[in-house]
């Protein structure tokens, strides 16, 4: 069984790809787990190829290793979507952070998985990476 960090984070081993991605997932409690599954298969949908891993006990999607564009975190009460070059992004998701180009986008329990949140991911995947 999987250790779930503060705020029910599933602790996942640091790697590369779909498996530590798929495992992150089907760690995720409760409802959020249903969401992760969306979301990645959404993600894939996108952007054709993208680049997976795990870091941080977060997934990370890239157009290119090391190079990621978005990840994702379990709270409590929500997932929280980052996008790393969000203030770019038009209109820019609604969570502001201490970093001046991140924002964030929270879903909670029964939100749907919207064309504004594909237009975020779409947008997200064509601004240059966060090396990492």
């Amino acid at each position: 069984m999987t250790k779930l960090l503060s705020g029910g984070n599933p602790q996942i081993a640091k790697g590369y790809g779909d498996g530590p991605v798929k495992a992150y997932v089907a760690a995720m409690p409760g409802w959020k787990s249903a969401v992760g599954e969306k979301l990645d298969a959404l993600i894939a949908k996108i952007v054709p190829g993208v680049e997976k891993a795990v870091k941080w006990n977060s997934p990370f999607y890239g157009k290119e290793r090391d190079s990621w564009f978005l990840t994702y975190h379990c709270y409590d009460r929500y997932i929280k979507i980052g996008f790393f070059r969000g203030s770019s992004m038009d209109p820019p998701p609604p969570v502001s952070s201490k970093h001046p180009e991140m924002r964030y986008f929270h879903i909670h329990e029964g939100d749907e998985l919207d064309a504004q949140l594909a237009g975020w991911i779409k947008q997200a995947s064509r601004l240059p990476g966060e090396r990492m």
